[in-house]
């Protein structure tokens, strides 16, 4: 048990100005009720709280198609009449709307999911947190359900240089798939997505049988569930699934997505979490004790995801915050009672029956099983970063004969993680 956890959290105060535009469910400005909402706590008090940089293109093009990012980068409301096949190849349009400040929206979002997993690569944390980040369903070359940028890969593909293997855990309501597609093909990552699924609802993908392929069958892991999931049920699912996952996968670190449109009474929502409900797997997960980045993602009551995102900000600092909200600069949004929880359950009816999540969790509990006796999977750890130290070029006497050695270490190695049968690296997909 370490003695105590070193918190490092991101925030930016542009990120919650931008707006998507009249009707539309997302509204970034619930990051800003969070924050001040953690401040009237005194959260920021016991935690690091940074300003992330903005990420460069290139750090975006680390997983999306550099086009698109070269797009998202150029497009503004004024021009966008001027480019409707690019619109429509990169999915921006009514779910997706080209806004004021997108590309810079996207840039902080994504560079505080970077920032975080580079602090706990180095040792700097044992948790950071992003609720900014989480956009979960943004896809290689194009948007998709409100996410553009996909800061979950970016910061698993960071972990990745100092982690064999990370562990991806979604709770948002809607299905991972950004996540989950971006690894389906390798066993470096394991993703887990708790999510509803049927009734043609958002994305329409995670079924129980979606379990990966190639040297990523049985990595990726969906717990499909139907509308009305209580508490007492999700968590009992989720604290056996996890377990069960840890224990078989050895994680190296974990990136937890706490969407909060899982929760009773959102927008877009179905399902009957309360907030301690959901900050229930938020504890769980830290009790691991294993590096954790925790971002945000959807949530569409606002001010249900800024109580659901600070008593989890509590949770991860081992505090206990009182039910009654401080004055803060948002106070009237929290009218009439000003309470912190909110109460789950009966909104919706549990269409969940006992019989029916038993069934998901021996389909889960089958997978993970199959894991062990997989003869491919060979679970050593990463060799440490090759350090490649930096050299001026016009400094270097050319006509100086570099021995091999030396020429070697300065060439970046493509085959950073494994050698030969290893390399899963490589994923043609």
């Amino acid at each position: 048990m370490r003695s105590k956890d070193r918190i490092s959290y991101f925030y930016d105060g542009d990120v919650g100005s931008v707006y998507f535009g009249p009707n539309h469910p997302m509204k970034p400005h619930r990051l800003c009720m969070t924050h001040h909402l953690v401040l009237s706590y005194e959260l920021h008090k016991k935690m690091e709280v940074y300003r992330p940089h903005k990420a460069y293109p290139v750090e975006l093009a680390q997983f999306h198609s550099e086009d698109y990012v070269e797009f998202l980068h150029r497009i503004t409301p004024d021009t966008q009449h001027l480019f409707a096949g690019e619109l429509a190849r990169y999915n921006l349009g009514e779910d997706c709307p080209v806004f004021e400040n997108l590309f810079e929206f996207c840039q902080i979002y994504a560079g505080g999911t970077l920032d975080a997993a580079r602090r706990l690569n180095n040792q700097l944390c044992d948790i950071a947190i992003n609720w900014a980040g989480g956009l979960h369903h943004a896809k290689k070359c194009g948007a998709s359900g409100f996410c553009y940028i996909n800061d979950l890969v970016l910061g698993i593909l960071e972990l990745l240089k100092y982690h064999a293997r990370v562990l991806y855990i979604d709770i948002d309501v809607h299905h991972g798939d950004g996540v989950e597609e971006a690894f389906y093909f390798t066993d470096r990552v394991m993703t887990v997505s708790f999510h509803k699924y049927g009734d043609m609802f958002f994305p329409g993908t995670g079924d129980v049988k979606e379990i990966g392929e190639r040297e990523g069958k049985f990595y990726a892991i969906n717990v499909p569930l139907k509308d009305g999931i209580d508490d007492t049920s999700f968590t009992r699912l989720f604290k056996t699934v996890i377990s069960k996952v840890v224990e078989t996968y050895q994680p190296g670190a974990i990136v937890l997505q706490c969407g909060a449109d899982s929760l009773a009474g959102d927008r877009l929502g179905c399902f009957n979490l309360s907030i301690d409900g959901h900050a229930e797997c938020v504890r769980f997960v830290k009790k691991l004790n294993l590096p954790l980045l925790v971002t945000g993602g959807g949530g569409y009551t606002k001010e249900n995801v800024a109580r659901c995102w600070t008593v989890e900000t509590g949770v991860l600092l081992d505090t206990e915050l009182p039910n009654e909200i401080p004055e803060n600069a948002y106070i009237k949004y929290f009218a009439p009672e000003y309470s912190l929880k909110t109460p789950g359950g009966l909104i919706q009816e549990n269409l969940n029956s006992k019989s029916y999540l038993s069934t998901i969790k021996i389909q889960v509990m089958e997978n993970l099983r199959s894991i062990q006796h997989a003869p491919s999977v060979q679970m050593q750890e990463v060799p440490p970063d090759f350090y490649i130290p930096d050299f001026d070029e016009d400094e270097q006497n050319p006509d100086e004969r570099m021995d091999q050695h030396n020429q070697d270490k300065q060439i970046q190695r493509d085959d950073e993680y494994y050698e030969g049968d290893n390399d899963n690296d490589h994923m043609d997909g």
